[in-house]
Order: C-alpha cells, then structure tokens, then sequence
C-alpha cells in the first residue's frame, strides 16, 4: 500500500515505496508544482532543511533534487535570500518538464492538470457576456414568482422551456411542444431517467463503439445492460447491433456528430434505425452532441424530425455551449412518456437558479447571436490547431479536418500509449483525453482528443509544442 509523506508548504506528495529514487520524485513534483503555476515565478520555497523535515528525507536527498532544478533554471538560488522560484520560464522550459511520478494505471490516467488547462475536450470559449447575464439573473430574481421559487414543475421553468421549443424549431427542423421538455443537469440524468421509465433491470440497450463513457454509466445507474456496437465510416450499424442483442429495447447514438469520432450517422442507417424502432417497439435516445457546431456541409434532419411514430428521445446541453457550471441540460420526450416522466421526477428536478436568466437569454436572441460568434471563432481555432498539429506533430500523430464540433482526433502513427501522453501532457498543463477510454471492449484503439474551441488562435502553437514536448516524454 503507498503512504505518500506530504510537505504543508509545497503539497509534494512521496511515494517511500516505489522504484523512483526519492531526490527524483521531489525534482518531478516540484517542476509540476512550477508548470502548473501552483507555485508562481519568484515565490520563496522553504530551506532545504525544512522540506526534508517535512518529507522525512535525508537533507542530501533534498539538495540533490534542488540542485539538477537550478541548473535547469526553475529554481534561483541567491546567498543571503535562499531558493525562489524563477521569475521568467521561458517556453523552452515549459516544454521540458522530467516524467511525471508513475503510479498505478487508473490513478495515473486520472491526473489532473490545472482548470485553465489546454486542450480539454467539451470547454466553449471563455469570452462569455457574464455582465449581461448577471442582468438577465437580476431581473429573473428580483420578483419570482412562488410557481418558481416555492413549488416548480419538476420538468423546469416553464419560460425556458418554451423557449427550447422554439430554439429546435427554428434551428433543428422540429417541432416539439414545452410540455414534452424537460429541463435536467446532463445527458446522464437524462439517459439515466429514459432507461427506468423505458426497461427493466437487466434488459438490454445498444450503445456506440467508441462513445462517451457516461452513456454506459448512466445505463449501469438504471440498472440496463449496455451492448457497445462498433460504428464504421457511415456511424451507428443498425444491423450489426441486431445481431449482438436482438432483444434490446433501447438505443442511445449520437448522429449528428458522434463522440468522439465526428461521424455523421448516414441517412440510410437513420431510416433504418427508426424502422427498427417502429416495428419492434423499440425506443430511440438522440444525443445531439456538438449539433450545433458544424462549419462544412448541410446537416442532414435530427432522428426527432423523421420520427413518424413517437419513439424518439431528444437530448442536447447548453453547459458545453455557453459556460460548464451552468450545469443545464435538456430531454425532448416522446409525447407518450410525459405523464410517467413527471411521476418519476416528482419532488425532484434541476436547479431553477439558472434557469430563468436562460429562458430569457434565449428568448431575447443572445444565443442565437452566440451561436453564430462562436461557430465563426471555432472554425478558426479548428483550422489553426490542424496547421499547429501538422507544423508541430506530424511525425507523431495525423490529424484531420471535421465538418463540426469542438475537438479533433489524433492518431498515432506508430506505437503508441494514449494513457501515457496524457499524463506526460498533465505535467505541462494541456489537458488532452485519451480516445482509448472511449472503448468499453478490447481491442481500443489509441489516440488523443484534443479541444480547440477554448483556445485562442495566438496560443495554439505554443500549446501544440508542449504537446510534442509531452509525446516525447511519454515515449521516454
């Protein structure tokens, strides 16, 4: 079992158990305390008799890490003032961190950069117009009333809702009417909610292959048995999935952009899918990921909009569009589940604090206007995190263009630990994901998934070089 000896002043973690020589454990700690900025450029660090103190180290083992960090120029040392950190690390020293601390597989694949790291998946761009919606908050608060402040419908406020209709009737060809929708905190509450209304414990639901590890989790929540069905260049295999669980009653793909491949589920296999379900009785869930994020090409219509007899389920989220915390979510009900919908979720519900200023937001055209500022500025930062991939990257991993959405897949060109580059990359600050996590079944395939949307144009390449920086720590 490990037993980490942690330093108060510096929050160094030492494993006294493992096979890294304890001086490098420190060094390793220490420069990722640095890149991170948990500790700022001229801070003073304890006496190196203190931190052995605190770390219960010799005190050479201490000075033996101090003394490789100055000669690499993370730590000055002055007589009379002790050790600092350096003021000014130029680029070079970002992108030449030592390797990070290896711990068991899932802990590692866990680390954390920082939350103003690079590249992180499903992150919007950050020049929100907060000011206008502390207005939009103001207004909404200032005189609720008790419908929305006392006693709410379990389904959300009913401004907002009205406002999802009209914004999917507008911008997603269908129509849908307020008292189907349902406002929740994410696809996994909703996925959750439609797999107990819909199956029994133990029953089976198709998911894709690969696919967001939180559709199968919120299956397992509802006690379903998820079946992954690997997708090909055309998306979701409706045939494919007959074959492996011909008795599932759910089926829970993504066709406008799938995660995390970008694939757009072919017309034939949409029409297929929606056969399948009227004859069967079998229920649909659209998740409609990154739908409206698409730079090339005409979208071809939602599931919801050719759906002739009422078997799919609309979800979509406007967290990833307009800022996370908002933790605001939707579901498009199947008008026959509305009245068993409101029964289950009875007491309960999503927060209304946000949910008014939204409805208003909506209402009076700012997401629309968003929506097209941020469509334009993605499209960007796509196009330049493609050049920076391939100026920087090209021996290592290809990259290519997706017609939406806010992250592309790279793929490695020869061998490859996914897991692996995302803790080197940790170390430095980016924050990519591993495409590999997206597999429920060996064999998975490696990669990484790297979000653009929340990073500047001006910052691309200096991120992309620490990435390669990262890569080659990784293969080290």
């Amino acid at each position: 079992m490990r037993n980490p000896s942690k330093a108060a002043p510096l929050g160094l973690a030492l494993d006294a158990t493992g096979r890294e020589p304890l001086h490098r454990q420190i060094g390793a700690e220490l420069r990722r305390a640095i890149l991170e900025r948990r500790l700022a450029g001229g801070m003073k660090l304890p006496s190196s008799r203190l931190m052995a103190v605190e770390l219960a180290c010799a005190r050479g083992t201490v000075l033996l890490a101090l003394e490789q960090l100055i000669a690499e120029g993370y730590i000055v040392a002055r007589p009379g003032s002790g050790m600092s950190v350096a003021a000014d690390l130029p680029d070079e020293m970002l992108a030449a961190p030592a390797p990070a601390i290896q711990g068991p597989p899932r802990q590692a694949a866990t680390m954390r950069a920082g939350p103003d790291a690079a590249l992180r998946i499903g992150q919007p761009d950050r020049d929100f117009p907060f000011p206008l919606w502390a207005k939009l908050l103001e207004a909404e608060w200032r005189r609720p009333s008790w419908a929305i402040a006392g006693m709410p419908h379990p389904f959300g406020h009913p401004g907002l809702r009205a406002a999802i209709a009209d914004h999917l009737g507008a911008l997603r060809g269908f129509r849908c009417d307020p008292a189907e929708v349902v406002v929740t905190t994410g696809i996994r509450e909703s996925v959750t909610l439609l797999a107990r209304l819909l199956l029994a414990p133990g029953e089976q639901a198709w998911m894709e292959e690969p696919g967001y590890p939180g559709i199968r989790l919120a299956l397992e929540a509802a006690g379903v048995r998820a079946v992954a069905v690997a997708v090909d260049e055309a998306g979701f295999v409706p045939d494919r999935a007959m074959a492996l669980a011909p008795g599932a009653r759910l089926a829970v793909v993504a066709p406008a952009h799938h995660f995390p491949l970008g694939i757009v589920l072919s017309l034939q296999r949409r029409l297929a899918l929606l056969a399948w379900a009227e004859r069967t009785g079998g229920w649909i869930v659209e998740d409609d990921y990154d739908g409206e994020y698409r730079y090339s090409g005409r979208p071809l219509s939602p599931l919801r909009a050719l759906d002739r007899s009422g078997r799919v389920a609309f979800v979509g989220s406007f967290s990833k569009l307009l800022f996370p915390a908002l933790r605001l979510s939707y579901l498009v009900l199947p008008r026959a589940l509305a009245g068993p919908a409101e029964v289950a979720l009875a007491g309960g519900g999503a927060s209304m604090l946000g949910q008014g200023a939204l409805a208003r937001f909506i209402a009076e055209g700012h997401f629309a206007a968003h929506l097209r500022r941020t469509r334009r500025i993605y499209a960007e930062r796509q196009a330049a995190m493609i050049e920076a991939m391939r100026t920087h990257c090209a021996d290592r991993l290809t990259i290519v263009a997706d017609p939406g959405g806010m992250h592309l897949v790279a793929r490695p060109l020869g061998e490859f630990d996914d897991a692996a580059a995302v803790r080197a990359a940790a170390s430095m600050n980016l924050a990519p994901s591993a495409l590999s996590v997206c597999y429920a079944s060996a064999p998975a395939c490696h990669g990484l998934l790297l979000g653009y949307a929340a990073l500047p144009v001006a910052e691309m390449n200096a991120a992309v070089r620490r990435l390669r920086a990262a890569l080659a720590l990784a293969r080290n």
